[in-house]
């Protein structure tokens, strides 16, 4: 019996180590990620979202099952294909878009709803039908689905706001940017946080700025 439980302790401990090291390697890709996206010059980006997007594959060959993973490798795909030709960028938007209905079907809280607020995004911003399958009432879902999930959070709001000034929805983005810029910045993560807070920070001075014109007319 001794015997029977050293080898479960060994394999519990084995199990929590490479669950260690693994959400170690994603908060790498998240900083990696980070860096390219608000500190590469654009001219850049296309090479090194390439490279980062091959480290992401080859993690999710080896984790297929592991939602964060699988997100992570959609994020730098949807990136990665900014910086791509129309074509390449037609197939990726839809590689991408499978990747997160997998997340949000094996697991639709992974990372705070964050599947959510990426696949809104991608609804938002694709090209409507029949090139893409752009939607807006699909955008809007995903993003409610998200603020479900994480009512709080820096990037459910964010994004939300983003959407909603994109709609010319003036007084309700500036609900959402202020809950973005007001959340908690993570410790292991504050390049990334604290480069969206400021820009929700800069949304709300963009949107008094733009009240202070129109009441002054």
């Amino acid at each position: 019996m001794k015997n029977i439980l050293l080898v479960v302790l060994l394999l519990l401990a084995s199990t929590q180590c490479l669950a260690d090291n693994l959400q170690n390697v994603l908060q790498d890709i998240e900083t990696e990620w980070a860096t390219i996206y608000y500190g590469t010059p654009k001219s850049q980006q296309g090479s090194a979202y390439a490279t980062l997007l091959d480290k992401t594959v080859k993690l999710a060959n080896q984790y297929p099952q592991d939602t964060n993973t699988l997100f992570w490798q959609a994020v730098v795909k949807a990136s990665y294909a900014d910086r791509q030709d129309p074509v390449s960028a037609l197939d990726a938007i839809y590689e991408v878009r499978d990747l997160l209905n997998k997340v949000i079907t094996i697991n639709p809280r992974t990372i705070n709803g964050s599947a959510y607020v990426v696949l809104g995004t991608l609804y938002h911003k694709a090209p409507a039908w029949p090139i893409a399958f752009g939607d807006d009432e699909k955008a809007s879902k995903s993003f409610q689905a998200a603020l479900k999930i994480s009512p709080d959070g820096m990037d459910s709001n964010y994004y939300y706001g983003e959407f909603l000034l994109a709609n010319n929805q003036l007084k309700e983005a500036e609900i959402y940017f202020k809950k973005a810029s007001v959340a908690p910045v993570r410790t292991r993560q504050q390049y990334a946080d604290t480069q969206l807070q400021n820009a929700a920070k800069q949304a709300l001075n963009r949107l008094k700025n733009e009240h202070s014109a129109s009441t002054t007319h």
